[in-house]
């Protein structure tokens, strides 16, 4: 009898595999940290071979650790850190460069260029994206025109593209399957998300064989088994999804208007649009939500670069705090931020600013400032940041937005999700299991299996932890100090002639 499904969490820093029961509950989780490499200003990358050989190791650890055997499994989902791209020969498995990650900034002025000269709404008509470097398709194009021979050898068809969810996949089936979900797809900036299937104007446009690209699957669907000797047994992959479509499904935000917001390395605000898909006119993105029982739903996102990051440098970098529990004790030291902003704008700013040449700001010291009061303009800065997104998202779609459901693992910090209801002015509603993107995911490929019913089924495994209620405190001055600070960071980096 199959007890489990299986996530793998492919992650920007980590590494993860998490066993899911009946209940949807969490029983075990492997995680393992990710080497980043700077190579340049700007640039993010991952070694493809480590993140294979880790996530491995995760999964065997978790089997371990839980004490489950692999003909337990009922399946095995896969979500992963969007945009990231990875090239590899197809007759040898080997990765042809490190893979580009999604904060990478390389591209940037070759996106300024594709802006200048028009391009703009054509892409976003097709793809429902922004130009901008995050997106797969660039960094396509960089890998292409750096790694010599790529070209010649992608057009002789040697050559197969993949988001991370692709790789691994590619992995677990030993090279017998090379697929994608919808999710994943459209946010390469080569999937029309209308037509739903690669758009071949824009892959003549960009100068990319087709031949490199994965077969593109519902997000909960057979994909395949996993190869014999990988885990001794066959297991089906029934379920693929990137991280914030995973977590807005695992959050159960089914329904047109419903919004979630994950408070990871970045934080994304996804809103359920339903059917329709919703242009911004206020430069968010429409994206696939997913599709599943061959219907389509589709999102508006707002993508925040660096959320939960900000901690992340605080304590790596500058040895600011040892640990990042510390954070919340250290901002409640202090009563207000003291008049210190913090934008961190380390690859950019993301929506609705979409500014490629920000660099990051902590402004309004004085002799008077102390460590709390910088520790509560980080976190702040994860808040106000998102509250720019929530109320874009209220203007292009025309809905009230009157909850938002939360999750990652900064959501666990009471103060910031305080913070959070306070400057945005809703009720925050944070789940039993904030694990939802592996969550979402665990349910898709179980859907696709009968391990779950229906949907109906998985919304009454849904619970909630704590809800936070707005304050009636003044945030006017917040907002516009906040929005003052923003245009301090912008455009900081001097554009090439």
């Amino acid at each position: 009898m199959s007890k489990y499904v299986l996530t793998i969490d492919a992650g920007t820093t980590s590494e993860r595999a998490i066993l899911f029961n009946k209940k949807g509950e969490i029983l075990n989780i492997s995680q393992k940290e990710l080497e980043q490499f700077y190579p340049n200003p700007g640039w993010v990358e991952h070694d493809p071979d480590e993140i294979w050989k880790t996530q491995k190791f995760t999964i065997d650890n978790v089997m371990q650790k839980e004490g489950v055997n692999i003909s337990e499994l009922a399946a095995i989902g896969i979500t992963n850190q969007r945009e990231t791209t990875v090239i590899w020969n197809r007759e040898t498995g080997k990765a042809l460069y490190k893979a580009i990650v999604w904060q990478d900034r390389r591209t940037s002025e070759y996106c300024d260029k594709l802006k200048s000269d028009g391009h703009m709404e054509m892409i976003q008509e097709k793809t429902g994206l922004l130009i901008d470097s995050y997106f797969s398709a660039t960094k396509i194009r960089w890998i292409l025109d750096h790694v010599k021979g790529a070209q010649k050898s992608a057009e002789n068809g040697k050559l197969a593209f993949g988001t991370i969810d692709s790789w691994l996949l590619w992995k677990l089936t030993k090279g017998k399957v090379h697929a994608t979900d919808v999710t994943n797809a459209s946010r390469t900036m080569l999937f029309n998300i209308h037509e739903l299937d690669w758009d071949d104007d824009l892959l003549n446009f960009f100068n990319i064989p087709k031949s490199m690209l994965p077969e593109v699957k519902q997000s909960s669907d057979y994909y395949g088994d996993t190869d014999p000797d990988i885990f001794s047994k066959s297991i089906p992959i029934g379920g693929i999804a990137g991280d914030q479509q995973s977590a807005l499904f695992g959050q159960m935000c089914v329904n047109p208007g419903m919004v979630k917001n994950t408070y990871g390395t970045g934080c994304f605000l996804i809103m359920n649009t339903g059917s329709e898909a919703i242009k911004s006119k206020n430069n968010l993105l429409t994206t696939i939500a997913w599709k599943i029982n061959n219907e389509v739903s589709y999102a508006l996102e707002g993508s925040i670069f660096i959320g939960g990051a900000i901690v992340q440098w605080l304590r790596d970098n500058v040895d600011f705090i040892d640990s990042a529990q510390e954070i919340e004790a250290l901002a409640k030291s202090v009563e207000d931020n003291g008049g210190v902003y913090f934008v961190p704008g380390f690859v950019g700013l993301g929506a609705p600013h979409w500014d490629q040449f920000s660099t990051g700001l902590i402004i309004g010291l004085t002799h008077g400032t102390k460590k709390g009061h910088i520790a509560r303009a980080a976190l702040e800065a994860l808040a106000l940041q998102s509250m720019e997104v929530i109320e874009t998202m209220s203007l292009d779609s025309n809905i009230k937005i009157k909850e938002l459901r939360v999750d990652g693992g900064a959501s666990a910090n009471d103060l910031l999700m305080q913070i959070q209801s306070d400057i945005s002015g809703l009720k925050i509603v944070r789940p039993k299991i904030i694990e939802t993107t592996a969550q979402g995911v665990a349910f898709m490929a179980g859907l696709n299996v009968g391990y779950w019913k229906n949907i109906e089924e998985i919304q009454s495994l849904w619970a909630v932890e704590k809800k936070f209620i707005p304050s009636k405190m003044n945030l006017h001055s917040i907002k516009k100090d906040w929005q003052k600070a923003v245009q301090r960071a912008k455009s900081w980096v001097e554009k090439e002639n």
